[in-house]
């Protein structure tokens, strides 16, 4: 994966957006225009952008709980063939950190499992992989898509192994 120290690292964006619903169309839309001519293919791109939106709406309401004056921190980086976008919100360790059950349309439906709680589930399967950790309040979600890569493409249940040596997408809660 991408490292910081890489020789062909390259920052491509870093801004913020205020903590208040409906921001994360502003996110998105930042990472887009900072990503075009990467390489990625369109279908590539919309599931970037929907895992962005996704995870930028996270940190605006569970991370920061929608306080417009408190950041949510936005970086897009490139390196060795990767796209890097990392979202940092500053609430913490979400309540019950860790991996939470895997969403249940039935279980959902017949309310054994809350209604909402598709986010990180999304996300996971939009990108090659994801990383969550959190240092003192900071939250960081970790996105990594491969501009050459087709991993993301290949359909609906597209890596749905969360083994990161299987080339599918990958979660790591620290």
């Amino acid at each position: 994966m991408t490292s910081m120290t890489s020789p062909s690292f390259r920052q491509l964006a870093s801004f913020t957006v205020r903590s208040e619903p409906g921001n994360e169309r502003l996110a998105l839309a930042q990472v887009a225009e900072a990503v075009a001519g990467e390489g990625l293919s369109p279908k590539r791109l919309e599931r970037l952008k929907t895992a962005v939106a996704e995870a930028a709406m996270n940190a605006i309401e569970h991370g920061n709980r929608n306080q417009p004056e408190v950041p949510v921190d936005v970086e897009v980086t490139a390196a060795d063939g990767d796209i890097v976008v990392t979202i940092t919100d500053q609430g913490g360790a979400p309540e019950g950190a860790g991996p939470g059950a895997e969403p249940d349309l039935a279980a959902k439906l017949a309310g054994e499992q809350a209604p909402r709680g598709w986010g990180l589930f999304l996300i996971r399967h939009m990108v090659d992989a994801m990383d969550v950790t959190t240092e003192g309040t900071r939250h960081t979600v970790r996105l990594v898509m491969r501009a050459t890569g087709n991993a993301a493409e290949r359909g609906p249940d597209c890596g749905a192994s969360a083994e990161a040596g299987e080339g599918g997408p990958r979660e790591d809660h620290v």
